[in-house]
């Protein structure tokens, strides 16, 4: 069952169980959190999403939090919100962005989050002020699949993310890489193995099945990995205009790994005067063979998320000796 369903069956009571025991230790009201980011003022605007927005607040004692506060004329806001709640309520992992609160009134819902001072791995990629080396991009891989292992593995509800993409991956301080954003999460019950949504994330990292069926498993976050281990090292969005129905990000790569995978990657990462050039680029193929499996068509063909992200760690002990 979707968590938006089960989120509305107990809405009409007021205040969600889920929304209710999810931060037992600390409440933050209304009227603290406008003056944490006073009253959203625009220069304390971080960003915006599909159900609401984010902005930079500092609590009285002085903590930095992120604050989302969710646009309930929005469709979908609303079932986001509890969708977030329940998948968050018991999920705790270093690569996942710290829920510190909420707050929940008939008019105003917001979760109040740990700031992450680095902001997203997207701007990361296509600011012109701003680079990640080669080996920062491949940390930032093994933390997100790190999360996602977590996920699908290691909690007692399995965890689909459903939209996971560069925005979605925030970095603090450290440079580490936190999964955020389970607005369209979905959880598995101990019988199932896959889900069905009307709900859709971000198309051009949508697995197949998800995309045309509401299909969702597991498989459907590896293959949006895939995509973004694609973005990641190649600095090409895959809604970039180039693509369209008979070209694809992934068929790009596809048509460039026998004899021109040195013309599609970042060439901020690989130079021909680099003493370990071949090296580096054998790496990167590597890279790019791992994400063309995680992106197979057929769920059942592609790698899981354990894998992958043993090949990861492989990968990097083999690659650290070139830089």
């Amino acid at each position: 069952m979707s968590l938006g369903f089960v989120y509305l069956r107990y809405r009409r009571k007021g205040k969600s169980p889920i929304e209710a025991d999810m931060f037992t230790q600390e409440r933050i009201s209304f009227y603290k959190l406008s003056q944490a980011t006073d009253n959203y003022d625009e220069r304390n605007f971080l960003g915006k999403g599909s159900f609401g927005s984010v902005y930079k607040g500092t609590l009285d004692d002085g903590r930095v939090v992120a604050v989302k506060v969710f646009d309930l004329q929005s469709e979908g806001a609303l079932m986001s919100f509890g969708a977030e709640c329940e998948a968050l309520r018991n999920l705790r992992h270093r690569n996942l962005t710290k829920v510190i609160s909420s707050c929940s009134n008939p008019d105003f819902k917001a979760l109040v989050l740990e700031f992450m001072p680095n902001g997203n791995l997207e701007k990361w990629l296509y600011s012109s002020d701003s680079s990640l080396d080669i080996i920062k991009r491949l940390d930032i891989l093994v933390d997100v699949a790190s999360a996602l292992q977590y996920l699908h593995y290691e909690c007692a509800t399995p965890v689909v993310h459903c939209d996971l993409k560069p925005s979605n991956v925030l970095l603090d301080e450290d440079m580490v890489a936190h999964v955020s954003d389970f607005g369209l999460a979905k959880l598995l019950a101990p019988e199932e193995s896959i889900v069905y949504t009307k709900t859709l994330a971000t198309f051009c990292y949508l697995a197949p099945e998800y995309g045309s069926e509401g299909i969702v498993s597991p498989k459907c976050d590896v293959y949006s990995f895939g995509i973004m281990m694609m973005e990641v090292f190649t600095r090409m969005n895959p809604n970039n205009e180039m693509f369209g129905e008979t070209l694809s990000l992934r068929s790009w790569v596809v048509d460039s790994m026998a004899n021109t995978l040195a013309r599609i990657v970042d060439a901020n990462l690989v130079s021909t005067t680099d003493r370990h050039y071949l090296e580096k680029l054998e790496c990167i193929s590597s890279i790019m063979k791992l994400a063309l499996n995680c992106t197979k068509k057929s769920p059942a063909e592609r790698s899981n998320i354990r894998d992958a992200l043993v090949a990861l760690k492989k990968i990097k002990i083999q690659l650290v000796q070139y830089v």
